[in-house]
């Protein structure tokens, strides 16, 4: 699995976070320092936004679609995880 936690992610300097939810929820509340990239734009251009050279962190609402999102991106070459829990563990943990 591809999964790492919120603490984990946190922790690192400076991670490429994305939440892929849509722009209405993220603009709503969102992770510190994410940017938002709804799945559907990430997966139909994923070259414009990612390189294969970094790694992402990626998150949704509970971490399903993220976990599904991130394993279609690493098949295609990228390094990306999926954040377990998704927004509503950062709730739970941060707020």
């Amino acid at each position: 699995m591809n999964n790492i936690s919120i603490r984990e992610v946190l922790r690192l300097t400076n991670p490429n976070i994305i939440d892929i939810r849509n722009s209405y929820y993220y603009n709503m509340e969102h992770i510190p320092g994410a940017i938002n990239i709804p799945y559907y734009d990430l997966l139909t251009n994923y070259k414009y936004y990612l390189n294969k050279y970094s790694i992402y962190y990626l998150y949704c609402d509970e971490g399903d679609q993220s976990t599904e999102v991130s394993n279609r991106l690493n098949n295609f070459g990228y390094n990306t995880m999926s954040i377990s829990g998704g927004y509503e563990e950062y709730l739970k943990i941060f707020k």
